[in-house]
């Protein structure tokens, strides 16, 4: 991938190497998600897990989409106002036209938890943004936005977002209202205007958007389908054109924009199987524990990681759990370690809202992780399953940059690790947000024919 340069769509005015976007992820599997995009439609993209210096950022001087990985979808409004203003300030000197809030499809979050628009308010206020446009839909991950509203698919049925049997019953950011300006008002006094599935496919599009971004902060989009995609994404092209933007969305700020350019999807590059893979799981997504019962079933050894104790700060408990876990990839399997689904321990919010205890269970999770690897240098394809633990494990794995290898599954790519240490370098990782997958993910990881 380094030095690759890629096709532009007809619509793109820019030259092939031209920087087209630079976007930050609230977690790290959402940050993936948007690599991944850019990726298979012709942009060369690479995720920073930090922020790079001159000479990690100049190893990828040629590439046109930058990320920065972040764990702000679980963080405070006050850490997003000490630590938001220096990601954006880095994103917004690389020069690039967009610059994407990368958020969960789900937008679940709460005034005190992950606000989007808290975040939102820093980003403006950063680039200078004049309006911010908000995208969530993306129909190719069965996301829509109609009249405002969220939907989700599944099992393969589609939900509002408030009805979600997964989004609604969150853990920490449960969702409770599918019309997202309602809910984005609760976190931001910004007034939010809509651009509705007409408003997009007008022949008037333009002039209706340039209303409703005067009369408005910010300005959402519905998007339905194809159609409503690819106006969204000329849209935003369009505007940015004329002065950069500052964007708050999923990855159908993405798939808008590869509609938009009318870039075609290129041939998704084979998955070289392995003997073996290593998985950390927190995630809580009924999918999820679907995909640790399903890879149980097929040969892996299953290492539970005992939340309540990990939460509390419990060592000893991560230790045994390291040591297992070790034991069992020693012997030739490949290993799941979780702390959620399958047959953990349920966790209530009382346990689960005490005043750092996710941080805990984030941090030894992690760590725990690294241990195996640290002891078992031959492992060489990991996944990480759930967005905080996501978060959490890749900022402790000593992994400074990920370039796209191949898709798995929609929002869940392999990846290439770049690290200064040997041993970590190479090593291929998927950050999986929970419903992503088929119950068969880990064994796809792995290279079986499913």
């Amino acid at each position: 991938m380094e030095g690759h340069t890629s096709r532009e769509g007809n619509s793109c005015t820019r030259g092939p190497a031209a920087p087209v976007l630079a976007w930050y992820g609230d977690d790290f599997t959402g940050s993936t998600d948007v690599m991944e995009m850019l990726s298979l439609h012709g942009r060369s993209a690479v995720l920073f897990l930090e922020r790079p210096d001159a000479r990690l950022l100049a190893r990828f001087a040629s590439y046109q989409a930058f990320g920065l990985a972040g764990s702000s979808r679980s963080r405070s409004p006050e850490w997003m106002d000490a630590e938001l203003p220096l990601a954006f300030g880095f994103l917004k000197a690389l020069g690039t036209p967009l610059l994407h809030y990368k958020v969960c499809s789900t937008f679940d979050s709460s005034p005190q938890v992950g606000s989007i628009g808290r975040a939102m308010e820093i980003g403006q206020r950063v680039t200078g943004s004049r309006w911010v446009p908000i995208v969530a839909g993306a129909p190719a991950m069965s996301r829509f936005t109609f009249f405002g509203h969220l939907f989700a698919a599944n099992a393969g049925e589609v939900f509002r977002i408030d009805r979600h049997p997964t989004m609604s019953r969150h853990p920490v950011t449960p969702m409770d209202e599918a019309d997202l300006r309602v809910h984005l008002a609760k976190q931001t006094a910004r007034r939010i205007g809509l651009m509705s599935f007409r408003d997009v496919v007008a022949a008037d599009a333009a002039e209706r958007l340039s209303q409703a971004s005067q009369n408005h902060d910010a300005v959402l989009f519905d998007v339905i389908d194809a159609a409503t995609l690819a106006g969204t994404g000329r849209l935003l092209w369009d505007q940015a054109q004329q002065a950069p933007l500052f964007v708050v969305g999923s990855s159908g700020v993405e798939h808008a924009l590869a509609a938009g350019w009318g870039a075609q999807a290129m041939p998704n590059p084979a998955n070289v199987p392995v003997s073996q893979v290593l998985v950390l799981s927190g995630s809580c997504s009924p999918m999820t524990s679907a995909q640790i019962a399903t890879a149980v079933a097929n040969g892996f050894a299953a290492v539970r990681l005992d939340p309540v104790a990990l939460g509390n700060g419990d060592r000893d408990a991560m230790q045994r759990a390291v040591a297992e876990a070790i034991a069992a990839w020693r012997a030739g399997r490949s290993v799941v370690m979780y702390s959620a689904g399958h047959d953990a321990v349920q966790l209530d919010r009382d346990i689960s809202g005490r005043p750092g205890f996710r941080e805990s269970l984030g941090e030894l999770s992690g760590r725990a992780l690294c241990a195996v690897l640290d002891a078992c240098p031959e492992v060489r394809r990991v996944v990480v399953a759930g967005g905080d633990t996501s978060s959490w494990a890749g900022s402790l794995l000593g992994v400074q940059a990920l370039t796209f290898v191949c898709s798995l599954a929609p929002g869940a790519p392999l990846c290439r690790a770049w690290s200064n240490d040997a041993q970590r370098d190479g090593i291929e990782i998927v950050f999986k947000g929970g419903q992503c997958g088929a119950p068969e993910f880990f064994l796809q990881v792995r290279g079986d024919r499913t």
